[in-house]
């Protein structure tokens, strides 16, 4: 059967800062084993993870020593737990070396003086002492997030809306080859668990085994600055743009030719193209070069015949 898109959920989490949408282990694993080299001797912060009930934090310890791990640390906004039963009075957060409980209970937590906030003092003195970031981050505040990765310099694996992707903070890092996207995306992630709050609504629901009340948006997708296999894999090219060349139509406001789906990127054009924001999951670096997105020589959106197109990355062949 065919999964429909649905982004309403999502963007009402975005709109009402509702941003509690926790992730599956299958999801996790799935995602996870292409980036296993990158942990060995590492410390991991899983700075939006309540240690007692988080699936990246269940990972981390259950994988702990296949990784090579040197430390796992948890924290906990104060709003974070969406069952009554797992409110705590404060926000806390969890360190497991491999000897403590694997999942501890409120009497075993540190809590912090402030909210928990990854914005927060306390929350980035455990971020400087830590290597990697692996977590779904409240996507309202996703802008804030990568920024702060970005100026600690943390290597980080990160959930977050595809729509992202055309963030100014998010495409300059992507633009600079100092982040890209991870291996799954869309139907790749299979969807997010939800409070018994949340109104289940869209085509993408369901209750599973557990009782955790499933969403699945489908518009999604990893974020990462850890190197992986993939990402290094050439696009095939079977297009030709000579002797097609209205099927190559140019801007009107930019030196470059429109090109509707990545896999219709013809192979002996050499200059710059405009191809679809999903040409990004499979970007090879040393196959294209990004020159800049969306935007024409006048400043406004790319158009063609004076119609705009939907967003277009400009690139061209290394």
């Amino acid at each position: 059967m065919v999964r429909k898109i649905d982004h309403s959920l999502l963007d009402k989490a975005k709109i009402n800062k509702k941003d509690e949408f926790y992730t599956q282990l299958s999801d996790i694993e799935r995602e996870l084993q292409y980036y296993k080299k990158h942990f060995k001797n590492k410390t991991v912060f899983c700075n939006c993870d309540d240690a007692r009930i988080s699936n990246f934090y269940k990972y981390f310890v259950e994988n702990f020593k296949s990784l090579g791990l040197k430390k796992v640390i948890c924290a906990c906004y104060k709003k974070v737990d969406f069952e009554e039963s797992l409110k705590s009075k404060s926000a806390f957060y969890y360190e497991y070396t491999g000897i403590e409980k694997k999942r501890p209970s409120l009497k075993d937590v540190t809590y912090f003086e402030g909210d928990g906030d990854f914005r927060s003092k306390e929350s980035i003195d455990l971020l400087k002492k830590s290597d990697v970031v692996v977590t779904n981050p409240p996507f309202s505040l996703f802008r804030d997030f990568i920024s702060q990765l970005d100026k600690f310099k943390k290597k980080f694996l990160v959930i977050s809306n595809i729509n992202a992707i055309t963030y100014k903070e998010v495409f300059a890092l992507i633009k600079e080859n100092k982040v890209w996207m991870g291996v799954n995306m869309g139907r790749g992630i299979s969807g997010f668990i939800v409070p018994k709050h949340y109104e289940l609504y869209g085509l993408e629901t369901k209750i599973n085994d557990l009782g955790e009340r499933i969403v699945s948006p489908n518009n999604c997708m990893w974020l990462t600055n850890l190197d992986n296999a993939q990402r290094h894999e050439f696009i095939p090219l079977t297009k030709e743009y000579n002797g097609n060349e209205r099927d190559y139509p140019r801007f009107d406001n930019y030196d470059a030719i429109n090109v509707n789906k990545t896999q219709d990127i013809p192979v002996d054009y050499k200059g710059i193209m405009g191809v679809p924001i999903t040409f990004l999951h499979k970007f090879n670096p040393n196959q294209f070069k990004i020159i800049k997105f969306r935007k024409g020589d006048d400043d406004r959106d790319l158009a063609i015949n004076g119609k705009p197109t939907y967003f277009r990355i400009l690139i061209q062949g290394c």
